[in-house]
Protein backbone atom coordinates (compact mmCIF):
# COMPACT_ATOMS: atom_id res chain seq x y z
CA UNK A 1 0.00 0.00 0.00
CA UNK A 2 1.09 3.57 -0.73
CA UNK A 3 -0.35 6.76 0.71
CA UNK A 4 0.16 10.46 1.25
CA UNK A 5 -1.51 13.24 3.23
CA UNK A 6 -2.92 16.14 1.27
CA UNK A 7 -5.22 19.13 1.29
CA UNK A 8 -8.32 19.65 -0.81
CA UNK A 9 -7.91 22.80 -2.92
CA UNK A 10 -11.13 22.94 -4.93
CA UNK A 11 -12.88 21.57 -8.00
CA UNK A 12 -12.49 22.13 -11.71
CA UNK A 13 -13.15 20.31 -14.97
CA UNK A 14 -10.84 19.13 -17.73
CA UNK A 15 -11.29 17.85 -21.27
CA UNK A 16 -9.82 14.39 -21.77
CA UNK A 17 -8.20 13.22 -25.04
CA UNK A 18 -11.49 11.60 -26.11
CA UNK A 19 -13.23 14.98 -25.85
CA UNK A 20 -15.18 14.13 -22.69
CA UNK A 21 -15.42 16.83 -20.03
CA UNK A 22 -14.69 15.40 -16.57
CA UNK A 23 -15.32 17.09 -13.23
CA UNK A 24 -12.35 16.61 -10.92
CA UNK A 25 -10.95 17.69 -7.57
CA UNK A 26 -7.61 19.43 -7.10
CA UNK A 27 -5.61 18.03 -4.17
CA UNK A 28 -2.29 19.26 -2.86
CA UNK A 29 -0.65 15.88 -2.20
CA UNK A 30 2.30 16.40 0.12
CA UNK A 31 5.14 16.80 0.39
CA UNK A 32 5.15 14.58 3.48
CA UNK A 33 8.27 13.81 5.48
CA UNK A 34 8.96 10.36 6.96
CA UNK A 35 9.27 10.85 10.72
CA UNK A 36 9.50 7.21 11.86
CA UNK A 37 9.76 3.67 10.52
CA UNK A 38 8.15 1.02 12.71
CA UNK A 39 9.06 -2.64 12.43
CA UNK A 40 7.83 -5.90 13.89
CA UNK A 41 11.00 -6.27 15.96
CA UNK A 42 10.80 -2.85 17.65
CA UNK A 43 7.09 -2.00 17.62
CA UNK A 44 5.24 -5.23 16.90
CA UNK A 45 4.04 -4.18 13.43
CA UNK A 46 5.29 -2.60 10.21
CA UNK A 47 4.31 1.01 9.55
CA UNK A 48 5.60 4.22 8.06
CA UNK A 49 4.85 7.41 9.99
CA UNK A 50 4.50 10.50 7.80
CA UNK A 51 3.88 14.17 8.69
CA UNK A 52 2.35 17.04 6.73
CA UNK A 53 1.70 20.76 7.23
CA UNK A 54 3.67 23.32 9.18
CA UNK A 55 3.02 23.98 12.88
CA UNK A 56 4.33 26.67 15.21
CA UNK A 57 6.93 25.49 17.70
CA UNK A 58 5.16 27.29 20.56
CA UNK A 59 2.03 25.20 19.87
CA UNK A 60 3.92 21.90 19.74
CA UNK A 61 4.74 19.68 22.72
CA UNK A 62 8.43 19.29 23.55
CA UNK A 63 8.25 15.55 23.01
CA UNK A 64 6.91 16.13 19.49
CA UNK A 65 9.57 18.78 18.77
CA UNK A 66 12.29 16.28 19.68
CA UNK A 67 10.56 13.60 17.62
CA UNK A 68 10.55 15.83 14.52
CA UNK A 69 14.15 16.89 15.21
CA UNK A 70 15.28 13.28 14.80
CA UNK A 71 13.93 13.47 11.25
CA UNK A 72 15.67 16.83 10.68
CA UNK A 73 12.38 18.60 10.03
CA UNK A 74 10.31 21.39 11.56
CA UNK A 75 7.16 20.70 13.63
CA UNK A 76 4.25 19.41 11.58
CA UNK A 77 0.51 19.71 12.19
CA UNK A 78 -0.68 16.32 10.85
CA UNK A 79 0.89 12.93 11.60
CA UNK A 80 -0.43 9.61 10.27
CA UNK A 81 0.74 6.00 10.09
CA UNK A 82 0.60 3.86 6.97
CA UNK A 83 0.59 0.16 7.86
CA UNK A 84 2.16 -2.36 5.50
CA UNK A 85 3.46 0.53 3.43
CA UNK A 86 5.39 -0.31 0.27
CA UNK A 87 7.10 3.11 -0.02
CA UNK A 88 10.86 2.67 0.30
CA UNK A 89 11.85 5.86 2.13
CA UNK A 90 14.13 6.50 5.10
CA UNK A 91 13.50 8.81 8.06
CA UNK A 92 13.82 12.44 7.00
CA UNK A 93 13.09 11.84 3.32
CA UNK A 94 10.10 13.40 1.54
CA UNK A 95 7.17 11.66 -0.12
CA UNK A 96 5.65 13.60 -3.02
CA UNK A 97 2.74 13.20 -5.42
CA UNK A 98 5.06 11.38 -7.82
CA UNK A 99 4.30 8.10 -6.05
CA UNK A 100 1.11 8.12 -8.16
CA UNK A 101 0.79 7.78 -11.92
CA UNK A 102 -1.82 9.23 -14.23
CA UNK A 103 -4.69 6.88 -14.97
CA UNK A 104 -4.46 4.71 -11.85
CA UNK A 105 -7.21 4.38 -9.24
CA UNK A 106 -6.82 5.78 -5.71
CA UNK A 107 -8.94 6.02 -2.58
CA UNK A 108 -9.43 9.34 -0.78
CA UNK A 109 -10.38 9.46 2.91
CA UNK A 110 -11.69 12.66 4.48
CA UNK A 111 -14.27 14.19 6.80
CA UNK A 112 -17.50 15.41 5.23
CA UNK A 113 -18.87 18.90 5.72
CA UNK A 114 -20.76 19.40 8.99
CA UNK A 115 -24.41 20.34 8.38
CA UNK A 116 -25.50 20.76 12.01
CA UNK A 117 -28.95 19.64 13.21
CA UNK A 118 -31.14 18.85 10.20
CA UNK A 119 -34.64 17.54 9.65
CA UNK A 120 -35.67 14.30 7.99
CA UNK A 121 -36.18 15.81 4.52
CA UNK A 122 -32.58 16.97 4.19
CA UNK A 123 -30.99 14.25 6.32
CA UNK A 124 -32.79 11.18 4.95
CA UNK A 125 -34.58 12.40 1.82
CA UNK A 126 -38.12 12.11 3.21
CA UNK A 127 -40.88 13.61 1.04
CA UNK A 128 -42.84 15.08 3.97
CA UNK A 129 -46.45 14.28 4.78
CA UNK A 130 -47.94 15.70 1.59
CA UNK A 131 -50.13 18.73 0.99
CA UNK A 132 -51.88 20.70 3.68
CA UNK A 133 -55.43 19.85 4.71
CA UNK A 134 -57.97 21.25 7.13
CA UNK A 135 -56.24 22.04 10.38
CA UNK A 136 -52.73 21.30 9.13
CA UNK A 137 -50.11 24.01 9.24
CA UNK A 138 -46.43 23.85 8.25
CA UNK A 139 -46.44 20.06 8.07
CA UNK A 140 -44.91 19.63 4.63
CA UNK A 141 -41.46 18.71 6.07
CA UNK A 142 -42.66 16.76 9.11
CA UNK A 143 -41.45 13.16 9.69
CA UNK A 144 -44.90 11.66 10.22
CA UNK A 145 -45.62 8.76 12.56
CA UNK A 146 -42.63 7.17 14.27
CA UNK A 147 -44.21 4.23 16.09
CA UNK A 148 -47.33 2.41 17.27
CA UNK A 149 -49.54 3.29 20.22
CA UNK A 150 -50.43 0.35 22.44
CA UNK A 151 -47.97 -1.92 20.63
CA UNK A 152 -45.00 -1.76 20.68
CA UNK A 153 -45.45 1.35 22.88
CA UNK A 154 -41.96 2.50 22.02
CA UNK A 155 -39.85 3.76 19.14
CA UNK A 156 -37.67 1.15 17.46
CA UNK A 157 -33.92 1.66 17.58
CA UNK A 158 -32.49 3.02 14.36
CA UNK A 159 -35.60 4.97 13.40
CA UNK A 160 -34.61 7.65 10.90
CA UNK A 161 -35.30 10.98 12.55
CA UNK A 162 -33.93 14.50 12.68
CA UNK A 163 -30.42 14.90 14.11
CA UNK A 164 -26.84 15.91 13.53
CA UNK A 165 -25.78 15.55 9.92
CA UNK A 166 -22.33 15.50 8.36
CA UNK A 167 -18.91 15.50 9.97
CA UNK A 168 -18.41 11.80 9.21
CA UNK A 169 -15.22 10.06 8.10
CA UNK A 170 -15.82 8.83 4.55
CA UNK A 171 -13.73 6.82 2.11
CA UNK A 172 -14.19 7.40 -1.62
CA UNK A 173 -12.67 4.40 -3.45
CA UNK A 174 -11.80 4.03 -7.11
CA UNK A 175 -11.13 7.67 -8.03
CA UNK A 176 -9.07 7.96 -11.21
CA UNK A 177 -5.98 10.19 -11.27
CA UNK A 178 -6.48 12.53 -14.22
CA UNK A 179 -3.35 14.69 -14.06
CA UNK A 180 -0.26 15.21 -11.89
CA UNK A 181 1.58 18.51 -11.46
CA UNK A 182 4.87 17.68 -9.66
CA UNK A 183 6.00 21.33 -9.46
CA UNK A 184 2.98 22.36 -7.36
CA UNK A 185 2.47 18.91 -5.74
CA UNK A 186 -1.05 18.91 -7.21
CA UNK A 187 -3.01 15.93 -8.44
CA UNK A 188 -6.39 15.95 -10.17
CA UNK A 189 -8.75 13.09 -9.38
CA UNK A 190 -12.01 12.46 -11.19
CA UNK A 191 -15.11 13.07 -9.09
CA UNK A 192 -15.72 14.60 -5.71
CA UNK A 193 -13.77 14.29 -2.47
CA UNK A 194 -15.28 14.57 1.04
CA UNK A 195 -14.74 17.78 3.00
CA UNK A 196 -14.60 21.51 2.43
CA UNK A 197 -11.85 23.33 0.57
CA UNK A 198 -8.73 23.32 2.72
CA UNK A 199 -9.65 20.13 4.61
CA UNK A 200 -7.06 17.39 5.17
CA UNK A 201 -7.44 14.15 3.21
CA UNK A 202 -5.53 10.87 2.99
CA UNK A 203 -4.85 9.47 -0.49
CA UNK A 204 -4.15 5.73 -0.74
CA UNK A 205 -3.59 3.14 -3.43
Amino acid sequence: MKGIIGKKIGMTSVFEPNGKQTACTIIEAGPCVVTQKKTVDTDGYDALQIAYGEAKEKNTAKAQINHFAKANTSPKSIVKELRNCSIDKNVGEDITCEIFTEGEKVSVIGTTKGKGFQGVVKRHGFAGVGGQSHGQHDRSRAPGSIGGSSYPSRVFKGMRMAGRMGGDRVKMPGLRVIKIFPEQNYILVAGSVPGHNGSIVLIQK
